[in-house]
């Protein structure tokens, strides 16, 4: 630790020695990408902007700054990648403050809701709420379960789901006096939205 502390004092002090004999002190602003799996993502900082491909795992804009230079290295509301948010750890600073300068970009697959309605059909052939206790769902890709009360028509999972990942919704218990099953829409890949459609109709046993 105090190794590491006399490195970093004895080079900026070497850079506040050249700034001050007229020397130009240039600092390149990189950085480390950790779990970039598609493309899209594009950094910023001080008028330049830097697209990073996928699988990347460093990168370094095109211009070094001064010393003295403030900065701040962020991701545009449009630079986000495809299926993912990335975060922009220990982006800003000034130019020199440290003998380097080293941001990290951490990036993880977006993940959304698992939901839809529930419907008991009546004697007359349409349909309403729940009228019984006892129903539970599950969602098999990540162990979420739901049990739904009488007057329940609707259901969202607690657990999201990662883009790409495969969601399957069945009934783990029936409610009493009823029978329940999920339609074919149950089941899928997650995509870039919530899935909030999935039909579960129950019917009275006689």
């Amino acid at each position: 630790m105090t190794c590491n502390f006399t490195r970093s004092a004895l080079a900026l002090t070497l850079v506040l020695a050249l700034a001050g004999c007229g020397g130009k002190a240039d600092f390149p602003v990189s950085g480390t990408v950790l779990g970039l799996s598609y493309d899209g993502l594009v950094l910023t900082t001080n008028g330049m902007d830097l697209p990073v491909a996928k699988g990347s795992t460093t990168f370094s804009f095109p211009k070094a700054l001064s010393y003295g230079e403030v900065y701040a290295v962020t991701v545009p509301a449009l630079g986000q990648p495809q299926h993912q948010t990335c975060q922009v750890i220990n982006g800003s600073d000034t130019a020199g403050r440290l003998a380097s300068i080293n941001v990290s970009v951490i990036c993880a697959l977006n993940q959304h809701a698992v939901g839809g309605i529930i419907r008991e059909q009546a004697p007359d052939g349409t349909f309403r709420a729940l009228t019984t206790d006892g129903l539970t769902l599950t969602n098999g890709s990540n162990s979420g379960v739901i049990t739904a009360k009488a007057g329940t028509t609707s259901f969202t999972f607690g657990v999201l789901v990662p883009y790409g990942i495969s969601y399957g919704v069945t009934v783990l218990t029936q409610p009493a006096g009823a029978t329940c099953t999920v339609a074919p829409n149950g089941t899928g890949i997650m995509g870039d939205n919530a899935i909030a459609d999935i039909d579960v109709k129950c019917v009275a046993n006689k």
